[in-house]
This record gives structure tokens, C-alpha cells and sequence, in this order.
């Protein structure tokens, strides 16, 4: 089996969000995929299974479950495919185009609901005033008051790890030019402490920040410390994900 990790939403090497690949030529078990991307250590490995019809089947695992959605492991399996992909998901068909450099994704949008502020939620970020949840993955939206907050965020993850959902995003305008947002996502319960890109998140970010800032089409920064960027297009009940990658490994899964 070809096994590859690519950093997604990124240009160059050592940056953005670092995602496993395994192309697989039949079913796997899930044992054995929980047991890869465990040994991967990566936010998520993708493991997709190559069929000669239809959208290629994929499932996302991290370290120490499944997830539904996970957008920089999609980018990083069309990205070893050549770019224009459709793959077949817990979340619905995902189309995956390449663009001058870029791969966009399909994906469902999701749109947060505002919610009462949790306490593990204080105790984790201490400040907390304006919070909502995603309707589908249940990420908690945090919105700070500053570009500036976020980037400075040193939150008690312990905490984190009791608040309700898959995670927690914090995020606010951008605070140079040309870009929109800004944000960090945490999903300690999920053996993810601080995902470095997190392309699900702007799902709900797109939805979140486009009727606030008045343009469909943003440029998104989540300012980890790898870092990576994110074009969202909101359109009505989807959102067009785009990014860049970079493969910096390729090789053979022996067992």
C-alpha cells in the first residue's frame, strides 16, 4: 500500500496542516486504520480506496478516533490524485477541483447557533462572551474581540477537552490587509490539542463571518504555529474550500 504525508493549506514544506494518505486497493479493516493513523500521529490520515467507478471511497481517522469531516486530509488525498477528485464520505459526496495551483473542495456548509457560554469553557478560555455551535460537526465558535487575542491565545486545554462537541474555535477579523479572518482551533478530546489548518472549521467560519463582513469570498488565516491559509466561497448551503499543498513523503506501508 502507498502511503504518503502532505502538508495541506500550504505552498511550501513544513507549514500548513500535515495529513497521512494510505491508497488503498481493497476494504480495510477499522482496527487496522485506527492502528495507522495512531502510529502516524498526524491530526488525521486519510485512507482512501481506489475503485475503478464512481467517487473513490474515504474515511478520515485521528490519532484516536474517526471524524465525520476533515477538510486538509481531503485536500492532501486529491492532491496525491492530481487534484480533481470525487470522493464518497460519511458527509456526502465531496468534489475536489484543481485550479491554478489550488485544489477546491465541496463541502457542506455549517452554520453555528448561538449557545449559553459552558463552564469548562470559561475555565478554558477565561473572557468568553460571544459563543455558538456548529449545527453539524458541534465545534464551539468562540469569537474574541481581537485579531491580536488570537494569535496571543494560551488556553487550558484540559478544560477544552470537557467542552461539548468535537472542539473549540476561537476567531476574529483579520488584522492586515487582504485578509478576513483569523482563527485557532483546539480538539484536545480528540487527541488533537491545537490542529495547525483545519479545513471543517471554515465550514462554519464561512458561514459565520461572510453575512458579518459582507462579502461572499474571504481569505482565511488560521495562525497556529505552523500556519496555513484557507479561500472560502460561501453559496447558500455549501462552501467552496481552497487551498495549496506540498507532498514531503512518499512511500510503501509494509504491514
Amino acid at each position: 500500500m502507498r502511503i504518503h504525508v502532505v502538508d495541506a493549506f500550504t505552498d511550501r514544506a513544513f507549514a500548513g496542516n500535515p495529513a497521512g494518505v494510505v491508497l488503498l486497493d481493497e476494504p480495510a479493516d477499522d482496527a487496522w486504520m485506527q492502528s495507522v493513523a495512531a502510529e502516524m500521529k498526524h491530526a488525521e490520515t486519510a485512507f482512501v480506496r481506489l475503485v475503478d467507478d464512481g467517487p473513490l471511497p474515504l474515511r478520515w481517522f485521528t490519532p484516536v478516533r474517526e471524524v465525520d469531516l476533515c477538510g486538509h486530509a481531503t485536500l492532501a488525498a486529491a492532491h496525491v490524485l492530481g487534484g480533481d477528485r470525487r470522493f464518497a464520505t460519511r458527509s456526502g459526496v465531496l468534489t475536489c477541483t484543481a485550479r491554478d495551483g489550488w485544489v477546491e473542495m465541496d463541502f457542506p456548509a455549517d452554520p453555528a447557533r448561538p449557545v449559553e457560554i459552558t463552564p469548562p469553557l470559561r475555565a478554558g478560555l477565561p473572557g468568553v462572551t460571544i459563543t455558538a455551535v456548529a449545527r453539524a460537526v458541534s465545534d464551539v465558535l468562540v469569537q474574541a474581540a481581537s485579531a491580536t487575542e488570537v494569535r496571543a491565545l494560551r488556553p487550558d486545554l484540559a478544560a477544552l477537552g470537557e467542552v461539548p462537541g468535537r472542539g473549540v474555535i476561537v476567531t476574529a477579523p483579520g488584522d492586515r490587509p487582504g485578509l478576513d479572518v483569523v482563527s485557532r482551533c483546539f480538539y484536545p478530546s480528540y487527541g488533537v490539542p491545537e490542529d495547525p489548518v483545519t479545513g471543517s472549521a471554515h465550514c462554519t467560519l464561512a458561514s459565520w463571518w461572510t453575512p458579518r463582513l459582507g462579502r461572499a469570498e474571504l481569505l482565511a488565516e488560521q495562525a497556529s504555529p505552523r500556519g496555513g491559509q484557507v479561500r472560502t466561497t460561501l453559496a447558500g448551503d455549501r462552501v467552496r474550500l481552497a487551498g495549496q499543498a506540498v507532498t514531503v513523503l512518499a512511500g510503501e506501508l509494509i504491514v
